[in-house]
């Protein structure tokens, strides 16, 4: 063991506000040995004796001398008992022992003061939900360059970052597939033959997906699958055998994560100079980057 010095075991207390931040992030039940494996400590002892020292020092100034003593003998047993458990084992020497004595009036304060610390730091941390099974893309304006109703190949133009972003994602397990309107179909400005041969081109650049979808329909045909409907980001969850409630949807505009709210997923929009301020102000998540929202998903963010 490498040389230290002797306030070492004070100053190793922090860790006790990253106590609080597993509990935020992986529930109260963290510690259990077939998951961290980490025992609880003596820390609701550490909180007893601090409590006891905060109340001597109280009632002695409110003028309440017995009532403050009892609380300081209270303070002095817990400490006693606690430098006793770490000078027993020995080998007791004197400065060993003096050691003792010292950081064991010290670290219960300390372990209590870096637990609140924790507390009120980690006050906004949201669970960790691990990674989805799968992140469907919008595709015009998300992973390529947006050219309203492109039908031609040549055209499909990836955002900066995309390959890399979905790369990440398959490197970690997370299947990933395309959910796009086409409405130039139904508005009669391409047909069916280049969509698909956009998006052939699309998988060549950034591929593969494990689904790609695509509703042709235009806005008043009714239909189930264009966004924001949920159609096609069900369609995609049942193909794959996922839960939606295991898939984010990323996209540019209201109509994705709608979509995604709708079919039970998450959403996460990406905006661009075109996208509405108000559909921003209204997305419960919104990343700045493709990049960023990927980096949100494999960080449990999401």
């Amino acid at each position: 063991m490498r040389p230290t010095d002797r306030w070492v075991s004070a100053r190793v207390q922090a860790g006790n506000a990253d106590d609080v931040l597993m509990r935020r992030l992986h529930g109260p039940g963290w510690r259990a040995p077939h998951r961290a494996n980490a025992p609880l400590g003596r820390r609701p002892q550490h909180t007893a004796v601090t409590a006891a020292a905060v109340a001597a020092a109280g009632l002695a100034l409110s003028g309440r001398p017995r009532a403050a003593l009892a609380a300081a003998g209270a303070w002095a047993a817990g400490t006693a008992e606690f430098a006793w458990r770490r000078i027993a084992p020995g080998p007791r020497t004197r400065d060993e022992v003096r050691t003792m004595l010292a950081t064991s009036a010290v670290i219960p304060p300390l372990a209590t003061w870096h637990w609140l610390r924790g507390v009120v730091r980690h006050v906004g941390v949201r669970p960790w939900r691990g990674l989805p099974d799968l992140v469907l893309f919008d595709r015009d304006g998300t992973l390529v360059r947006d050219y309203p109703y492109n039908g031609d190949p040549a055209l499909v133009r990836p955002v900066d970052g995309a390959k890399a972003a979905l790369d990440a994602l398959r490197a970690r397990g997370v299947r990933v597939g395309v959910v796009s309107n086409q409405s130039g179909v139904a508005r009669g400005i391409i047909i069916r033959a280049q969509v698909d041969a956009c998006m052939a081109r699309l998988a060549e650049l950034l591929g593969p997906f494990d689904t790609l979808q695509v509703c042709p329909h235009g806005p008043d045909d009714g239909c189930t699958c264009r966004k924001p409907a949920p159609g096609m980001v069900k369609t995609a969850c049942a193909e794959l055998d996922v839960d939606p409630a295991r898939c984010v949807v990323i996209g540019d505009i209201a109509a994705d994560v709608d979509a995604a709210a709708a079919a039970g997923a998450t959403g996460i929009m990406v905006p661009t100079p075109v996208t509405r301020k108000a559909e921003v102000a209204a997305a419960a998540h919104v990343a700045p980057t493709l990049t960023a929202a990927v980096d949100d998903v494999l960080g449990g963010r999401w």
